[in-house]
């Protein structure tokens, strides 16, 4: 059986609250959910929120959480890709809390790598124009959290939403048109 079928059958066996199946896979995905993080975190300047505890904390949410379950490994990625965004974005918020932006740069969204720390109010406005996205076309919001957020390829990205490589990457460029307009309009 292959890894991917491995944690399918993970997932729906811990969908059904089976304690031993949800523990099983953790080794199982850790490496893979590392590496979201680590893409989330690359960079000069995140220092006070690591690799690992993104990891962790993505984790112990998602145990957490009651009656959680996915269809396969796609969706639990997507899932945790969201997860994610909702702390990187907690966590700039709490470090601009205090600072209102003073001297912040300016975040680039397209980059692959996100330094929290030093563009934390950037990634407060992007959370912002994410939701008016979101408010105007949910797919293209999603799109966005699971290729940014997520670090998912474009084809893990089509399988997450159940819809063709072709469609994220027209989808993929009408939204980054759409938050780059934003994220003009916001500064």
């Amino acid at each position: 059986m292959s890894d991917t079928a491995d944690i399918t059958a993970l997932l729906a066996r811990a969908g059904t609250g089976e304690r031993q199946a949800f523990d099983a896979l953790l080794p199982q995905v850790y490496e893979r959910l590392r590496r979201l993080a680590h893409r989330q975190l690359a960079g000069e300047g995140a220092h006070t929120l690591s690799t690992t505890a993104l990891v962790h904390e993505t984790w112990l949410g998602m145990v957490q959480q009651r009656g959680l379950s996915f269809a396969d490994r796609s969706r639990f990625l997507g899932y945790a890709a969201t997860a994610m965004r909702h702390i990187l974005v907690d966590h700039a918020r709490r470090k601009t809390a205090h600072k209102r932006g003073g001297g912040q740069p300016v975040l680039d969204w397209q980059a692959q790598e996100l330094p929290v720390e030093e563009v934390a109010a950037g990634l407060v406005s992007l959370d912002g124009a994410l939701n008016e996205l979101a408010e105007l076309d949910p797919r293209l919001a999603r799109v966005v959290e699971l290729r940014f957020f997520g670090g998912l390829s474009v084809e893990e990205a089509g399988d997450v939403l159940g819809i063709t490589a072709r469609s994220v990457v027209r989808d993929w460029r009408k939204a980054r048109a759409f938050l780059h307009q934003a994220l003009q309009d916001d500064a």
